[in-house]
Formats: structure tokens, sequence, C-alpha cells
């Protein structure tokens, strides 16, 4: 999708067999980061406290997970069974949602963000 408006108009933009997935890592994102804003970065969703914590987007076969190589580094061995890189890891469509992680990350990275501010 080219430039969404916001999250909304990001996750609309995908079929309807995706949008749940999408639904569910932002339902995940915002439980885990209440006081996050919500923003669109890079064309994707993304969430800001102290600066960004974490993006996420779809693509063909994967949600895509961006927690900036420092939330990779702190959860390698937890993200080891994904395909990752420095500051991206890919959470394949044919397989669940590891949701218990993803809010461990985005506190992660929630608690550097705010460790910035001190």
């Amino acid at each position: 999708m080219k430039n969404p408006k916001d999250v909304n108009d990001y996750i609309s933009g995908f079929p309807k067999n995706v949008q749940p997935l999408l639904e569910e890592v932002r339902r995940v994102i915002q439980k885990a980061a209440p006081k996050a804003s919500e923003v669109i970065s890079y064309g994707m969703p993304a969430y800001q406290l102290n600066g960004i914590l974490v993006w996420f987007g779809a693509h063909a076969r994967h949600i895509g997970f961006y927690p900036k190589a420092s939330g990779i580094a702190a959860f390698k061995n937890e993200l080891a069974v994904y395909k990752s890189a420095k500051g991206s890891v890919q959470f394949p469509l044919d397989k669940p949602l590891p949701l218990a992680l993803i809010k461990k990350i985005v506190k992660f990275r929630m608690a550097e963000n705010l460790d910035k501010m001190n």
C-alpha cells in the first residue's frame, strides 16, 4: 500500500486473511505500550514513546516486525526459529504469531526508550 493515512487504512489495504493477523499484532503492541502513540513511519504502522519503539508490516508470506537491532539482539534465542536480520524478524503467515514474545520485545523497547529520558 502506498502512503496509508493511518493504521486502519494500512490494515484495510491487505487481504481479508491477513487483516486479523495485523490487528492481533496491533492489539498486543497497544496493550504492552498503552502510552505509545500510533503513527505511520516508512509507510507502515509504528509506535512511538520517546522515539520509535517498533514497526510492523505485512508482506507476501510473512508479518515483518522491526524492533530495532537492540530488540532483535536481546531476544535472539527466542527469535532463532524465525528468519531475522539486524533489526527485523519475519513471522510466517502460515504459523501462529508469537504474541507473548512480541509483547516482551515491546516492553523491552519501551524500557530502553524511557531510559533515554533519564
